[in-house]
Order: structure tokens, then C-alpha cells, then sequence
């Protein structure tokens, strides 16, 4: 089920690999190439938010050549998609506007890749768009852990 404010997301324009440019792909935006400095349409796709994850919702004709990616750019409209991720119990409210922040660095710990998703950035607020439900193992420090999706605020 997915939240109404996630499916309001006006999509964004910005540009990707045309090999790459597939509806429903998923990506972490890295930012700016040292590659792109000279280009002339860098504006078009370094649009979006480093360290944030989006969802390609459209993909358009309009291809540019481009020295980063193989088979020239193309054009694609992209929402925030929503990251799993697990949040202390107390904050685990649909809805609700938390800062991210994990503060755990046991890389052993099963749910390490949940407690630091790939896409959400340390101390950046985020809504709870979703509780999906208890963490699936326990936690090594003890905390009372959700599992929730996340979006950006």
C-alpha cells in the first residue's frame, strides 16, 4: 500500500544512461563527475539530491551525448522513492517527521543494511510514509526497532 503524499510526488526531469533509463529502475543520485564540468546540459542532470534515492516514473526520446555514460543520456522523469529502513519503536508513526540518525556502527549486526539504508543521509528529516512492522531479528545493543519506509520531507 502506498502512502497518498508519495503518490503526489511531482515527478522531477533530469537525465541518466540511456541503457540504464528503464521505468521502475531504482538509484541513489551520487552528484556531480568531475567528468561533467564542461558539459553543457550538467544542470539537467545534476538536479537532484546526493545521497537520496529515486524511482524512474518516465522516460522521454530526448537524448544528449554525454562523456560519462554509454550511448549518449536520456531524459527521465524520477519521484523520491520510499527506503526501508529500521527506526526506534517510539518513532515508527505513520506520518510522522523524524531526523534519520542510526548511531549504530556494528557492521556484523544482521540488520546493520537497515539500520544504514543505502539512501537516506544521517540527521535528514524524513516522513514515515509506512510501518511495515518489527525489525526481523533483534538488535545487538537491545533497542526496540520498526520496520518503516521513509521518504524525504
Amino acid at each position: 500500500m502506498k502512502s497518498e503524499k508519495a503518490a503526489e510526488q511531482k515527478p522531477r526531469v533530469t537525465l541518466i544512461g540511456s541503457e540504464i533509463a528503464k521505468v521502475g529502475l531504482e538509484f541513489i543520485y551520487e552528484g556531480l563527475l568531475p567528468e561533467c564540468e564542461g558539459c553543457s546540459v550538467k544542470k539537467a542532470c545534476h538536479n537532484l539530491k546526493p545521497g537520496r534515492k529515486y524511482r524512474i516514473v518516465g522516460v522521454r526520446k530526448t537524448r544528449h551525448a554525454c562523456s560519462v555514460h554509454y550511448n549518449d543520456a536520456c531524459a527521465i522523469e524520477v519521484v523520491e522513492a520510499p527506503v526501508r529502513a529500521l527506526v526506534s519503536a517510539d518513532m515508527a508513526i505513520r506520518d510522522t517527521r523524524i531526523a534519520f540518525d542510526s548511531s549504530c556502527s556494528r557492521q556484523d549486526c544482521e540488520n546493520f543494511p537497515l539500520c544504514n539504508p543505502d539512501g537516506v543521509i544521517q540527521g535528514e528529516k524524513y516522513v514515515v510514509a509506512e510501518v511495515v512492522g518489527s525489525a526481523p531479528g533483534a538488535c545487538d545493543r537491545g533497542r526496540r526497532l520498526q520496520l518503516v519506509d521513509l521518504r524525504g520531507a
